[in-house]
């Protein structure tokens, strides 16, 4: 291999390993991957990725050249939309299709890519997304309105945060702490008696990092140590971050519009939960700037994961349902894979956020601290780690008897 060959075989892997960690992919997926593709294009490599940085070190077939890049980087935001472009990008270049130096410019032009769906549709989704989370954690119509309002508030701070370094460092606190204030004025001028902790936990659920501290645990068991270590404490501070910007934001707000009496509501109907599921399946789509055309993919992806659990729990204690629709959601997401020539992740990100107890993480943090449940939680720490580990073990399996096509 001539060096120039060399040089521009490793500047493509650089880059593209950059951008699959930009788009969150986790670091045992990202390691896998770039391993294939430096295979491929017939260079030896090794990899080390955490959430905040990445080191490639690759070298020809007889060390004629080597080349050692570590790159600090900000943890990655999902992106479905852009981590599908590059794998197309990837499956074209390994099949001889696109020229690397044609691969190395189409990467700059995804990585300038903006959202498909724009801001309007995604502040919309953010506004579905709490309101429809509200309703699936019992909420009155109205706590559900108004919930729906402060995901909107939300996403204002998320938008500013996109540009201003001080906000994103300050965004889960600051928002937490501001529908917080938002939901005490709420309840003193417009609706006495809603459920406040339950409006800030649903209006701020976007930011809850349970899907986060599932890709940790994940990251553990397939021995990639460092990076599930420092993921599952980057999560950890981030509820922690949230939890004490809402409990701030509620002590304020009840230092200047007075206490709040919580007046439960009648139950909602039954039929409620699978329409809040739904509409949050729906919501996501934009959150995770998912493709059209994978848009039914995902959809199908978090019921099957929402109802197989459901139905399992009915037989079985919730936390063991939860690794059935687990194992369900493996082999849905390993066999999209096959059919679509696609990365897993697109599909199996969809239907974990209905999986995650990143909620009840937050609930649990709230019942340690305060001594108070603002919803019906029994044992609830107990319940958090059995169905944490549940969707680990149950994604494990899937794997197991569908093996993934690709290390995405």
């Amino acid at each position: 291999m001539h060096t120039d060959e060399f040089r521009q075989i490793r500047r493509f892997i650089v880059k593209l390993g950059k951008m699959l960690h930009k788009y969150g992919t986790p670091a045992f997926r990202l390691e896998a991957y770039l391993q294939e593709v430096s295979t491929y294009l017939g260079v030896h490599a090794s990899f080390i990725a955490t959430p905040t940085s990445i080191t490639f070190v690759i070298w020809s077939d007889k060390h004629e050249d080597e080349y050692t890049h570590a790159a600090r980087l900000q943890p990655g935001d999902l992106d479905m939309n852009a981590l599908s472009l590059t794998d197309e990008l990837a499956n074209e270049l390994l099949t001889g299709n696109m020229s690397l130096s044609d691969a190395d410019l189409r990467l700059d032009q995804i990585d300038l890519m903006p959202s498909p769906y724009g801001k309007v549709i995604t502040g919309f989704a953010f506004a579905l997304a709490t309101g429809s989370f509200s309703m699936l954690m019992g909420a009155s119509w109205a706590e559900i309105f108004w919930t729906g309002l402060l995901g909107l508030v939300a996403y204002v701070w998320v938008l500013w945060a996109q540009k201003s370094k001080r906000v994103n460092l300050m965004l889960e606190p600051v928002s937490s702490f501001v529908a917080g204030i938002l939901a005490c004025a709420i309840s003193q001028y417009f609706d006495p008696g809603i459920n406040i902790p339950l409006m800030v936990l649903s209006s701020v659920i976007v930011l809850v990092p349970g899907l986060a501290l599932t890709m940790g645990l994940a990251e553990l068991s397939s021995r990639n140590l460092v990076s599930g270590t420092a993921r599952v404490m980057d999560a950890i501070m981030q509820l922690f971050k949230l939890y004490f910007g809402a409990f701030l934001g509620v002590a304020v707000g009840f230092s200047l519009f007075g206490q709040n009496e919580f007046q439960p509501a009648s139950s909602l109907p039954y039929w409620a939960t699978w329409l809040a599921v739904v509409l949050l399946c729906f919501a996501l789509v934009p959150i995770f700037r998912t493709r059209v055309k994978h848009i039914p993919w995902a959809l199908m992806s978090a019921l099957i994961a929402y109802s197989t659990t459901v139905f399992a729990s009915i037989y079985m204690d919730q936390s063991y349902g939860t690794f059935i629709g687990a194992f369900a959601l493996g082999i849905f997401a390993n066999a999209f894979t096959r059919i679509a020539n696609q990365p897993s992740t697109i599909v199996a990100m969809h239907g974990l956020i209905v999986l995650v107890p990143g909620s009840k993480t937050y609930i649990g943090l709230n019942s340690f601290i305060s001594g108070q449940d603002f919803v019906q939680a029994d044992h609830i720490g107990q319940e958090v780690f059995l169905i944490f580990m549940s969707l680990v073990a149950g994604l494990i399996f899937a794997n197991v008897v569908i093996p993934t096509k690709k290390a995405l």
